[in-house]
């Protein structure tokens, strides 16, 4: 057999092992992705259950403001338990093993923008409590209502600032694995190839 059948032979080898190696590498880190995803709805949605069971009851015990600041608690969780709920169904039932090396970027990434974009609107959660509660010293009618209710969203929007920017690190100081993985594709002008490292 000529010698350069037997390279041919030993680079075909090699680069089947590389590609695995790849395979393996993005479905480790797809299945990181996803369980941090989980984790994440797990907190959100255990944050959520925790304000609507303590709000449900405390908003029957307390007068003032502070029957307000419960019942508005127990209203916005409805909200964030929906959403981790579905979140967590969305990250539970997904295949790690089906995201290709395009699509494991564009989830990560775009995780990544809804985080940043979420912590946005905390900021604005947190304003709008600041400016309820401000509104609360100057109004006589809805005085009680308007400090309650501005009380809560400015502790919910605090949370889910805390919670956004938390995961987008997490996920964030995860993101250099996917790096490395990209690292060993070369792409040039008509072809496509692994870039072997020894």
């Amino acid at each position: 057999m000529p010698f350069k059948y037997i390279l041919l032979f030993i680079l075909l080898c090699c680069s089947v092992n590389v590609f695995a190696q790849q395979s393996t590498e993005l479905l480790d880190f797809n299945q990181h992705r996803l369980q941090t995803n989980k984790i994440g709805m797990i907190t959100l949605g255990s944050w959520a259950l925790v304000n609507i069971g303590s709000g449900a009851i405390a908003a029957r015990q307390a007068v003032g403001s502070n029957k307000y600041f419960h019942q508005m608690n127990a209203y916005w969780n409805v909200v964030n338990l929906a959403l981790a709920g579905f979140g967590y169904y969305g990250s539970a039932t997904a295949d790690p093993a089906s995201f290709t090396l395009f699509s494991s970027i564009k989830e990560q990434y775009g995780m990544e923008k809804i985080l940043l974009f979420n912590a946005g609107l905390d900021v604005a959660y947190m304003a709008t409590g600041l400016y309820l509660t401000e509104r609360a010293k100057n109004s006589t009618a809805q005085a009680e209502r308007l400090k309650g209710f501005g009380q809560s969203i400015l502790l919910q929007g605090g949370f889910l600032l805390l919670f956004d920017t938390a995961l987008y690190f997490i996920h964030h100081s995860h993101v250099k694995n996917l790096h490395n993985i990209v690292n060993k594709v070369a792409i040039s002008n008509n072809s496509m190839g692994l870039i072997l490292y020894f």
